[in-house]
């Protein structure tokens, strides 16, 4: 633990100010750097995990390769430097207690009466000292706003600890609002100045100061900033609002906030290498290309529940030096309306993962509208399974095909509850969740798109293709091209006399990166380039 440096990230005045990215965009910056990062988040929720959350209240869930369930905040950690997170990187109020409470029940408290503090801190004290192991800086962002109850034990946690490593191996970093008054002309510092306050109050001095805000701050207001919160003048870094997310860490740059962390934690690096960086932001702001992609979904009112969707078909265009431009269609609407012109004009259409059946009918439309107008579909895990079902209907004559999922009572189950998933109660973390490994056929366009013949991708789902139909749908023309090692468990469908069809039961998403498009959207894009 010693040999770590830590980073504390808090945040004040309202939520939605950028905690996460701010997180990531700094572990960017010292990845740059040649240093070894992790991120971890923690969340103030009593939710063990987000999982059985509705996207609506809490965005996408983001699946490591463990398999957890976790905080849509990871799927920025992972874009934005190399290290995959895992099921200690996001920590839930919920899973502290959980662990606690455990233990007590087992005697290991030897009879002593069981507190917040110290048992509730030390058992998050311990949490983060888990997650550094083995990294030059773990940077670990307290969920919520400073000032809700929730996130009191969490940053008296911190609190302790920086004390315990000493000021040197951790600094607190707290991102707050100073906004600009439109009425009066100027910006206001005095939410600012009640955030840090607030903070203070509990014990934690911030070093560094980063202010959300719509124009970079004049030097005087960054004095008035520093005097009244405590922190020296150097220390107050303008977070400006920008259009594009990956412009945040070259902004922080520019701004000096890199070598202040540096300076402050006393740690050797080299010269931060930014090209990459560089490159992205010069792709997304200067595109040769322009293509409509339409996301038939069912949360499409909530944008962050597609978070990591958006982004991947947003690197697919960087690949292809390419803006992406995005319409969400409610497949309710499509349900309800028929599809009208609500899809005219487009160059792709995506249909991603979900759960229940409401807007399904939709989705399976969308999918037909694909398939007979030869426009490029891509099928992300609920969007291949209703790719197959909608192929088995049009395609195969099983007029009631469906997926059990949505019609227990169909004569054709072509997408069935998985066998091993029949006795299963408890909702919880209790699907096919994580990494598994996938062999493609040689002449697919998985294969031309990934260039191997096995993958490994994140999965999150209950419900499988069905064997029993195999045979049926193969011999009208779906082709299955991505088997689970052992034959049993179909990975990818596509229809080869087709521009670009093609559904895949993981969630490629997860993997994708700005520095490093994920092959299926970079091919999704490129095809729809071509429509």
């Amino acid at each position: 633990m010693s040999k770590t440096k830590f980073i504390f990230i808090t945040g004040g005045v309202l939520s939605a100010l950028g905690k996460g990215l701010a997180a990531a965009s700094i572990s960017a910056l010292l990845e740059c750097r040649g240093l070894k990062i992790t991120n971890q988040k923690f969340d103030p929720y009593l939710n063990v995990d987000p999982g059985t959350m509705s996207p609506f209240q809490h965005g996408e869930v983001f699946v490591t390769d463990d398999g957890a369930e976790a905080d849509l905040d990871l799927g920025h950690y992972e874009r934005f430097n190399s290290t995959h997170m895992g099921r200690g990187n996001n920590v839930t109020t919920g899973q502290i207690y959980f662990s606690v409470i455990s233990k007590e029940r087992k005697g290991e408290y030897l009879g002593k009466t069981v507190q917040v503090i110290p048992h509730i801190t030390n058992e998050i004290k311990d949490r983060i000292v888990d997650c550094a192991c083995g990294y030059d800086v773990a940077i670990v962002e307290i969920g919520g706003t400073v000032g809700d109850i929730e996130s009191q034990p969490f940053l008296e946690a911190i609190r302790q600890f920086r004390n315990e490593v000493g000021r040197q191996n951790a600094i607190f970093i707290h991102l707050t609002w100073v906004p600009f008054m439109k009425t009066a002309g100027e910006v206001k510092t005095k939410p600012t100045q009640h955030s840090v306050k607030a903070l203070r109050e509990i014990g934690i001095q911030p070093d560094i100061l980063l202010c959300r805000t719509e124009n970079v701050l004049s030097d005087e207001i960054k004095a008035k900033i520093a005097l009244f919160c405590n922190v020296e003048v150097a220390a107050v870094f303008t977070a400006k609002d920008v259009s594009c997310i990956y412009e945040v860490p070259l902004g922080f740059h520019r701004e000096g906030l890199d070598e202040k962390i540096v300076d402050l934690l006393n740690i050797w690096t080299g010269q931060p290498q930014l090209s990459s960086w560089e490159d992205v932001v010069d792709k997304v702001s200067h595109p040769a290309h322009e293509v409509s992609i339409a996301i038939v979904g069912k949360y499409v009112n909530l944008t962050d529940s597609y978070k990591s969707l958006n982004e991947a078909l947003m690197h697919g265009g960087i690949a292809n030096n390419c803006r992406v431009n995005l319409r969400f269609v409610d497949s309710e609407k499509i349900e309800r309306d028929g599809i009208g012109d609500q899809l005219t004009g487009v160059n792709g259409i995506l249909v991603p993962g979900g759960f229940g059946d409401r807007g399904i009918e939709g989705m399976i439309t969308a999918v037909g509208h694909a398939r007979i107008k030869g426009i490029p579909y891509f099928g992300i895990c609920l969007g291949m399974q209703m790719a197959v079902v909608e192929f088995a209907r049009h395609v195969c004559g099983l007029a009631k095909a469906n997926s059990a999922e949505f019609d227990e009572g169909s004569p054709y189950p072509v997408i069935d509850l998985m066998p091993e998933q029949k006795s299963v109660t408890e909702k919880g973390a209790s699907m096919r969740l994580g990494a598994y490994p996938c062999v493609l056929n040689g002449d697919s366009l998985a294969f031309e798109a990934y260039g191997a013949r096995e993958i490994s991708e994140r999965h999150r789902h209950r419900y499988e293709f069905n064997n029993a139909f195999k045979e049926r749908i193969t011999g009208k023309g779906l082709q299955i091209t991505g088997l689970s090692p052992d034959g049993r468990l179909v990975e990818i469908v596509e229809i080869k006399d087709h521009p670009w069809f093609l559904g895949c039961q993981f969630h490629p998403e997860f993997k994708s990166k700005p520095t490093l498009p994920h092959p299926l959207f970079a091919a999704f894009i490129a095809a729809s380039l071509k429509a």
